[in-house]
């Protein structure tokens, strides 16, 4: 049986976060729902540790009014993973799957952080690693929507892709990267922003952050972005192409894992593909690719 590991109030069990990435899901060809998902690293997979539980404010989908493991909205019928329903009815319910893809590697020979900033395309590797997830996601995949971030290396890891299937590429303004006041600057090392002492009030709360976007309202605008994805994609493919930040973030809200976390840690390397799979509304699914290879979680930018 596939490892689990229980959500953050231990309501829904949901996958493990595994240390290898799995092919990108096909709609239609993806295994039938589970009653507990299986897990991200694959069948022998070790269950990653427990999160410590917090005397906190609700996170993840609970504070959003819904369960972990589904983006229903308060005043919805139950999800689908709920007892109440058996597996024939969740066999009848259309598949829809969301691709959120990061974009690809950043020209930024200053290692600055760029945040919003305008300019910062992709570079050669990253125009490589676009060129891979087309060619991966153009093959055999039933993808009707294309919508990126406005922001130049989204628009240019869509690119590729949309060329390739003859698909205009959409611009989202929630799927933008997370606001960031060290935006400009570097941030670690010799020079860094850290070890400047006009920066370390804003360092105050990193479970808000204080130094940027909140991750609740990071996961409340990426939530909103999917379900319009859903509404124009249903029983189809679509992709988001988004950041880092967001994209792991939604990754987290989804299952029910508290948003604040080391960023040295995300399981979200560049030109990944985070596929988010739906029977209606209800997830029943979250698998990881790395169709362009893994990469350092601590690069700087996102």
């Amino acid at each position: 049986m596939s490892s689990i590991r229980r959500g953050l109030y231990g309501r829904l069990d949901v996958p493990s976060t595994g240390p290898t990435s799995l092919p990108i899901p096909l709609r239609g060809e993806h295994p039938a729902p589970a009653d507990a998902p299986p897990s991200l690293g694959g069948p022998t997979a070790t269950a990653a540790p427990a999160e410590p539980d917090l005397e906190s404010q609700p996170e993840g989908s609970e504070a959003y009014g819904a369960e972990p493991g589904t983006i229903a909205a308060p005043g919805e019928p139950l999800s689908s993973s709920s007892p109440s329903r058996d597996a024939s009815a969740r066999a009848t319910e259309t598949q829809t799957i969301v691709h959120l893809v990061r974009h690809g590697e950043v020209h930024n020979p200053d290692g600055v952080l760029y945040g919003r900033l305008p300019g910062f395309g992709l570079s050669e590797l990253g125009y490589s690693q676009a060129e891979t997830v087309g060619r991966v996601l153009g093959s055999g995949h039933d993808i009707v929507s294309i919508v990126a971030s406005p922001l130049q290396r989204a628009q240019e890891t869509a690119a590729p892709l949309a060329e390739r299937l003859g698909l205009p590429v959409g611009i989202d303004e929630d799927i933008i990267e997370a606001d960031n006041r060290f935006e400009g600057n570097k941030v670690g090392g010799r020079g860094g922003a850290l070890r400047d002492p006009q920066y370390w009030p804003i360092l105050l709360n990193p479970l808000r952050p204080s130094w940027g976007e909140p991750y609740l309202q990071i996961a409340h605008r990426m939530i909103g972005a999917v379900y319009s994805t859903l509404d124009v994609a249903r029983g189809h493919e679509a992709v988001l192409v988004s950041h880092q930040l967001p994209v792991y973030t939604t990754r987290r809200f989804l299952e029910g894992r508290r948003l604040w976390h080391d960023p040295r840690k995300r399981q979200c390397s560049l030109a990944s593909v985070t596929s988010l799979v739906f029977e209606g509304t209800t997830l029943r699914d979250i698998v990881y690719s790395e169709p362009a290879g893994a990469s350092d979680p601590s690069q700087t930018g996102a």
